[in-house]
């Protein structure tokens, strides 16, 4: 069975692959201080060996939870933001078919709450869900996350209204702390069904907990075959690999050496349009890992060729310090072919019996070459076929190489204090209990 592929070719015009390969000292140094335990973060390890610890007994627990809500749910809500929603959605958006909501399915229909404040965005979900057979999977570990929390509360109340408090217990699932916290105390008060993110797994990590085990099997896909990929490239990424065949190290290097070269953003690339929550899985994945002690690479995301006639001059002829990582598919899992027109007035008689992927696999390679020759280094990350087993590698792929880039870089790629700045401000400025001195200094300020 074929692996993703890493190519840095297109970015070798910019640096050399001397530089690259001579990050492998260093890279075995990061390698040790993960798998050893001896780096910063490292009680927020337990992502790093969780694949080949994962076991089809506790697999198969997740898929009997799963099942249940499949034949009682139409429509279950995934409460949760950050690490406690993006790996799920990331998947379940890649997989699902682009227009399932105007389809009849077996599957429940997957929406999502808790990740922002938008009042419209609750009273149309509350509106949708009325008279509806629905479910909630709340992900987080303390239960006190304001935007998931406050979501929560209403979908609790307008569940319980609905079909009333005893049915609710069999239709809500917490996935959280393991002994602590309030939707922990609130789970064992409810008598809900629960599932552990583990202590020393961060939010961005959890994909290959229940976190995201759960509400991906609950949409119908195969969570065997998606942890069967990341063990797989768990294994190429080992500690013990030759640098030259590591692709977690030789994309970490790169990364690295390009950074220390004035490129500053790191845009991550799809020609599919199934592939856009992939892309904002990542950006947290590295934005809030290497974004701090004033460095780390800017990480944003674009879908092509949507984006070529929107963000495309700033990409060709913008400020240099940019380069793209493309993800590729190789093998769509569909065949569209195109058709012969006789008139001919739009020109594309040219196309007639190509695929549609060819066309595609066209626009990219030009791109890939207009942007080479605009100063832009370029990465490629091939994957045969969109599907389970190539995504759980895609995401371990991801993970081991920030854990390495991060140590690379010199931060602590595990905590994430800045995010903490927003939140100790808006609980001030909304009176919260125990912020009152904050509350006076800042609302002093406005």
């Amino acid at each position: 069975m074929e692996n993703i592929k890493l190519n840095i070719d297109k970015s070798l015009s910019f640096i050399s692959k001397e530089q690259v390969y001579g990050y492998e000292a260093k890279v075995k140094e990061c390698q040790a201080m993960l798998h050893k335990g001896t780096g910063l973060g490292n009680d927020f390890l337990g992502w790093l060996n969780l694949p080949s610890s994962i076991t089809d007994a506790f697999l198969n627990e997740i898929m009997e939870v799963a099942n249940d809500l499949r034949s009682r749910c139409e429509v279950v809500v995934v409460a949760g933001i950050g690490g406690s929603y993006l790996g799920a959605r990331s998947v379940i958006d890649a997989l699902s078919n682009s227009f399932a909501w105007l389809q009849e399915s077996k599957n429940p229909v997957m929406v999502y709450a808790g990740n922002n404040i938008g009042e419209d965005y609750l009273a149309e979900l509350s509106e949708y869900l009325k008279g509806k057979k629905f479910g909630i999977i709340n992900i987080s570990k303390s239960g006190t996350t304001t935007e998931t929390a406050l979501a929560f509360r209403i979908l609790k109340t307008q569940l319980e209204e609905q079909v009333g408090k005893a049915e609710a217990q069999k239709l809500i699932v917490a996935v959280t702390d393991a002994a602590k916290g309030a939707l922990r105390t609130l789970a064992t008060q409810e008598g809900y069904r629960t599932f552990v993110i583990p202590d020393n797994v961060g939010g961005r990590f959890s994909v290959l907990t229940p976190v995201g085990l759960l509400p991906i099997a609950v949409a119908g896909f195969d969570i065997k075959q998606l942890v069967a990929g990341a063990q797989k490239m768990e294994e190429l990424c080992g500690e013990n690999v030759p640098f030259a065949e590591n692709p977690a190290a030789i994309y970490a290097a790169t990364r690295n050496e390009l950074y220390s070269n004035g490129k500053k953003i790191e845009i991550l690339v799809n020609y599919h349009p199934k592939l856009h929550y992939i892309g904002e899985w990542w950006k947290q994945l590295y934005g809030e890992s290497e974004g701090k002690d004033l460095k780390g690479i800017f990480p944003a995301a674009v879908d092509y060729s949507t984006d070529l006639h929107s963000m495309g001059q700033w990409v060709q002829e913008g400020e240099r310090t940019i380069f793209e990582t493309v993800i590729s598919i190789k093998n769509p899992n569909k065949k569209v072919v195109v058709p012969t027109d006789a008139d001919n007035l739009d020109g594309l008689n040219f196309l007639a019996g190509k695929r549609v992927d060819e066309v595609n696999k066209m626009a990219e390679l030009g791109v890939v070459i207009a942007h080479v020759d605009g100063q832009v280094p370029n990465m490629q990350i091939e994957m045969p076929q969109l599907n389970e087993y190539y995504i759980g590698q895609l995401f371990y792929f991801f993970e081991k190489a920030c854990g390495i880039s991060g140590y690379l870089l010199g931060v602590n790629p595990f905590n994430q204090p800045g995010v903490e700045a927003y939140k100790k401000n808006m609980f001030a400025l909304l009176d919260k209990p125990g912020y009152e001195k904050e509350s006076e200094a800042i609302k002093a300020r406005l």
